[in-house]
């Protein structure tokens, strides 16, 4: 019974958290910025560093709170549904969380996702990005699209898990025709 009061109890307050996370106004970046430069270990012992990425495509940083959780896992498994669209439009998808490097393989795995999951254990590219949530060392749920030059051309900070592949995949093309 008391497993049950703490495991609901945990439950309630990452609930109340990531409400007032999303209303909290940290110093955020901006469209026309240019992204942060990061280097963090994906899920299977690689680095990705962002700038590698400069002048070889565009980039999709999505920030989520927990693999494993409903909601990430249905966002993580949407991009991985539309990966082909997005791919087509000369796009990387990466997820970004404060996992270890232990739940993000198993998460990886057992999803059969087909992009990379980087891990940010101390939360440092997070608040870089100005995405983590005060208090708790997790992402709140927001998706940067950044083009071949490293420029951030789209943020986005009201994220619905289910949706946000395919806006992202809808995006790509209205950002790419406008250059």
């Amino acid at each position: 019974m008391l497993v049950n009061f703490r495991a609901g109890f945990r439950c309630l307050l990452l609930s109340v958290c990531l409400t007032w996370a999303s209303a909290v106004n940290a110093e955020t970046l901006q469209v026309g910025e240019d992204a942060p430069l990061f280097q963090l270990t994906a899920y299977d012992g690689s680095e990705m560093r962002l700038i590698d990425r400069q002048k070889k495509g565009w980039t999709v940083l999505y920030f989520y709170p927990k693999a494993g959780t409903p909601g990430c896992t249905t966002q993580a498994c949407a991009f991985r549904d539309a990966i082909n669209a997005i791919r087509s439009q000369n796009a990387e998808v990466f997820g970004i969380s404060t996992d270890d490097l232990a739940d993000l393989k198993a998460f990886h795995e057992e999803h059969k996702l087909s992009f990379s999951l980087l891990s940010d254990p101390d939360a440092k590219v997070t608040e870089l990005y100005g995405v983590k949530i005060p208090v708790l060392n997790m992402a709140k749920r927001w998706t940067f699209i950044i083009d071949p030059a490293l420029v951030i051309r789209q943020i986005d900070d009201d994220v619905d898990p289910a949706l946000d592949a395919g806006r992202v995949a809808k995006s790509l093309k209205r950002l790419q025709a406008a250059q």
